[in-house]
């Protein structure tokens, strides 16, 4: 019983409805029903179950794999989505249930699988295994040799660094380049980091399969050589990818483990500098300490002017116990302030107001008694 059990994605996908992707999809959608109930996770399918999508049965009969091979035209989309009317399955219009293998930008052109055949479709679409995919492409300026030392290097794009691959200049504003990797855009985004503008972008070769000669539009089925090549070549793409899947469960592991080291030193380091704070702090709080004590202890003989008095300010150095020069009339002040000529009076009483010259501060009494009037005497 266990060896007949097989994953639902995988049971959708053999019986030729859509690919295992597609169908993790419809499973998340709540579309896939195995004996009336609905399923959200990707559970085991056992014999005599009816797995039902959208309410139609789907049967799972032993059918030849279809695998045709097309030269996809430009402002044809690789996907199924019966929304978009430009989609490739509508434009080829086969038979039977197809779905393509991998995707083609809607900017470009060149080769395309699309098959019935699920298993095959992860397996080449995995980049560990080093499936190869041939291009060329037509940019808007001439190609020069540290344009194809930088592209066949690595470029930076998508938080990562494409592989190393081989690329050859074809020509004076062309060049082919074969990719293992599958990431968005990747030929056009390396491109545009090295200013550069794809003009136009042909695939001739996937893996074993090549181009040749297929017109723009048109496909056709594969010949059995090349589909028992095909199938050779993925014979050992789940091992490969058991391993590459242990490879990163391992870097993963490492990466956490760097992280907590990480995460321990960095709260090692804020500790330790916590402590110097407060030790700084508790310093500075004695220091104010016995400043404030000693300030206490002796008595305070700084008092402010009438000027600052009357601006909102405080004059802390000011000694009021200093000695200061007398000033007679027609000296110019200290602080600068127009000299005081005789004749001219300027106090209490007059219509001018005091602009806060120094010999109005309350501190000189000498000179505010004498704007005091006297009461008169009675007779």
């Amino acid at each position: 019983m266990k060896k007949e059990q097989v994953s639902l994605n995988k049971y959708i996908s053999s019986s030729g409805f859509c690919s295992r992707r597609e169908a993790d999809k419809l499973i998340d959608q709540a579309r896939v029903t195995i004996n009336g109930e609905i399923i959200m996770s990707a559970i085991a399918v056992y014999p005599g179950d009816v797995v039902e999508i959208d309410g139609e049965p789907i049967r799972k009969t032993k059918q030849r794999p279809i695998y045709l091979a097309m030269n996809k035209p430009v402002g044809v989309t690789s996907t199924t989505d019966p929304k978009d009317r430009s989609n490739i399955i509508y434009f080829i219009n086969h038979t039977k249930r197809i779905f393509p293998v991998g995707r083609l930008d809607k900017d470009s052109d060149g080769l395309i699988f699309l098959t019935n055949d699920g298993d095959i479709v992860n397996k080449i679409l995995r980049a560990s295994n080093h499936h190869e995919k041939e291009y060329i492409v037509n940019v808007d300026k001439a190609v020069t040799p540290d344009f194809i030392k930088q592209m066949s290097n690595g470029i930076p794009m998508l938080g990562t660094v494409t592989k190393k691959c081989f690329v050859r200049q074809e020509g004076s504003r062309r060049f082919r380049i074969i990719l293992t990797q599958g990431l968005n855009r990747q030929i056009r985004r390396m491109c545009e980091h090295l200013e550069y503008k794809v003009v136009s972008l042909t695939r001739v070769r996937i893996m074993n399969v090549e181009l040749g000669n297929l017109p723009v539009g048109k496909w056709r089925y594969l010949t059995l050589p090349e589909v028992d090549k095909l199938n050779e070549m993925v014979a050992e793409s789940s091992k490969t990818d058991n391993s590459s899947s242990k490879s990163k469960v391992a870097h993963k592991a490492e990466a956490a483990k760097v992280a907590v080291q990480l995460k321990k030193e960095t709260k090692d380091a804020e500790a330790a500098k916590a402590g110097k704070k407060q030790a700084v702090v508790k310093k500075t709080d004695e220091q104010q300490l016995a400043e404030w004590i000693e300030n206490s202890s002796a008595p305070s003989r700084k008092k402010s002017t009438y000027a600052e008095f009357r601006n909102g300010k405080k004059n802390k150095n000011k000694d009021i116990y200093a000695d200061k020069p007398k000033r007679r009339k027609g000296d110019a002040t200290a602080s600068g302030n127009k000299a005081v000529t005789p004749g001219k009076r300027k106090g209490p009483g007059s219509s001018a107001k005091p602009k806060g010259n120094k010999e109005f501060a309350p501190t000189q009494t000498q000179n505010v008694k004498q704007y005091i009037p006297k009461k008169k005497s009675r007779k």
